[in-house]
């Protein structure tokens, strides 16, 4: 009880309405509810005023992993997944390195073909200014921006989380039916 009031009696708000209807999605998907339940418990997720209202919607699934839709009280307006916010703890150990692969990656392969284009051409032509270096430099001194400005801001673990729930969303999408 929360200073005399039932805690499944508190107002639910549209946090706890939408994690609801993820939930029923899910379940949807993996074939515990036919399409006319769903969509009458849609409907009541998004009318539910309280608590109560929306454990009813679940009371009869199968309960899912802390990390998936729960009846709970909101106490944040801050997205479940703390590496949404460039939390470094939440994020996958090689997060940094990955962005900067994925960032100066297609530079690294647009230079190499660049050069590898200036030397086939340089062997057979008398002007051997190197203008790979007018593709580079500026593409780089971008990229040097991004990359400092990205560092400080903690954009590699958002990106990382962004990914991750990428592969998620594609896994679940691929996963066999039972």
């Amino acid at each position: 009880m929360l200073s005399g009031v039932d805690q499944w009696e508190m107002r639910a708000g549209d946090a706890d309405r939408q994690r609801v209807a993820d939930r029923l999605r899910e379940a949807l998907n993996e074939g515990r509810l036919t399409l006319d339940e769903y969509d009458e418990r849609v409907q009541s997720a998004y009318a539910a005023k309280t608590y109560r209202d929306l454990d009813g919607l679940l009371s009869d699934l199968p309960v899912v992993p802390a990390d998936r839709a729960q009846v709970v009280p909101v106490t944040s307006g801050y997205p479940t997944h703390p590496a949404q916010h460039g939390d470094r703890a939440a994020a996958p150990p090689n997060a940094v390195r990955d962005w900067l692969f994925d960032m100066w990656g297609p530079w690294a392969k647009v230079n190499l073909i660049c050069v590898a284009i200036w030397f086939g051409t340089s062997l057979f032509a008398d002007d051997v200014t190197f203008w790979p270096a007018f593709v580079a430099v500026p593409w780089g001194l971008v990229l040097v921006v991004m990359t400092l400005t990205g560092l400080a801001s903690g954009e590699a673990y958002r990106w990382a989380a962004k990914r991750q729930a990428r592969r998620e969303r594609k896994w679940a999408r691929n996963a066999p039916e039972e």
